[in-house]
């Protein structure tokens, strides 16, 4: 379970400079506080704010899965570039073989 006393002491400064390098959890972040704060005077009913909260969360887990994932991938990638002991497999360039002649 996450500790939120973990992030008592993180400054504003580290916070925002990790959002800038995944700008899509930022406007996630930032659609979130529009829903608190009623930006738009949209939302008049407690259920209707729950209700973008619930599809702003969904959203957001969906990029903070995606943005994990192209992280991996990327370390992933480097790790076997770096390692002389494995190959990487790439498709033949050959077209095949030509048909041979129908016979008649």
């Amino acid at each position: 379970m996450l500790d939120p006393h973990r992030f008592e002491n993180i400054s504003t400064t580290d916070l925002v400079h990790q959002l800038d390098k995944h700008p899509q959890l930022k406007a996630r972040i930032k659609a979130l506080l529009d829903v608190v704060e009623n930006a738009d005077g949209e939302v008049v009913k407690a259920d209707e704010a729950e209700q973008r909260f619930i599809e702003e969360l969904r959203l957001m887990g969906l990029d903070a899965m995606q943005a994990w994932a192209e992280r991996k991938q990327n370390r992933v990638e480097a790790e076997s570039d770096s390692r002389s002991d494995l190959t990487r497999k790439q498709k033949k360039a050959s077209t095949g073989t030509p048909d041979s002649a129908k016979s008649k």
